[in-house]
């Protein structure tokens, strides 16, 4: 079934203003102009983050929703897809969050706005456990993008996570998948968006 509704979420300290999310935003809105798109800012909390998406998507039709994640992003996507049972593209994708972010408690500052800052609690590690999905139900559900040369994330980690999926993995590249319209074709191909005509 074509995807009619697509979520898209961003990464730790990101916002809708990423140059992954702006850059999809204007393809999906161009060519697929009947596709509902959300990007929302997503809060500190994960808790919260989760409420946000939760209740953002409850009236979306399962069989016809996709959702794309970068990093955190990827993380929180993932559990989407598990709970949704829907399709999902992650963007180098943060496997253990709650390990990785232990050590960024305390005041943090918004990539695309250095004046706003916001406070990651120790509370929100915990937060991050009980948002873990476990084992993939149906890896063909996914398309892992994975950059080699990411300098935050280990890429093996990464790819054993979304074992049985479909895996790009990238020679070289980094964190922010800064080449990613040269891979945008492929997402969007994976993600069958409805057209102007079958939406």
């Amino acid at each position: 079934m074509t995807t009619t509704h697509l979520l898209y979420l961003h990464g730790f300290r990101s916002s809708p203003q990423s140059a992954k999310a702006r850059l999809m935003a204007a393809r999906v809105q161009a060519a697929h102009p009947g596709v509902r798109w959300w990007c929302p800012q997503l809060p500190p909390s994960p808790r919260a983050a989760a409420g946000l998406i939760a209740d953002g998507i409850a009236g979306w039709p399962r069989g016809r929703m996709a959702v794309v994640g970068s990093s955190l992003g990827g993380f929180y996507a993932t559990w989407v897809a598990e709970r949704q049972g829907c399709r999902a593209v992650v963007l180098n994708p943060a496997v253990d969050p709650a390990r990785d972010l232990a050590a960024h408690i305390g005041e943090q500052v918004a990539w695309h706005d250095p004046a706003e800052r916001f406070f990651f609690r120790p509370e929100y590690v915990d937060e991050l456990h009980a948002l873990q999905a476990g084992p993939l139900a149906d890896p063909a559900r996914y398309l892992a993008v994975i950059a080699k040369g990411d300098e935050l994330l280990d890429w093996r980690e990464m790819a054993a996570r979304y074992q049985g999926a479909r895996l790009r993995v990238l020679e070289g590249g980094d964190h922010a998948l800064s080449d990613f319209a040269r891979h945008l074709d492929e997402v969007l191909a994976f993600l069958d968006l409805a057209g102007p005509d079958n939406s």
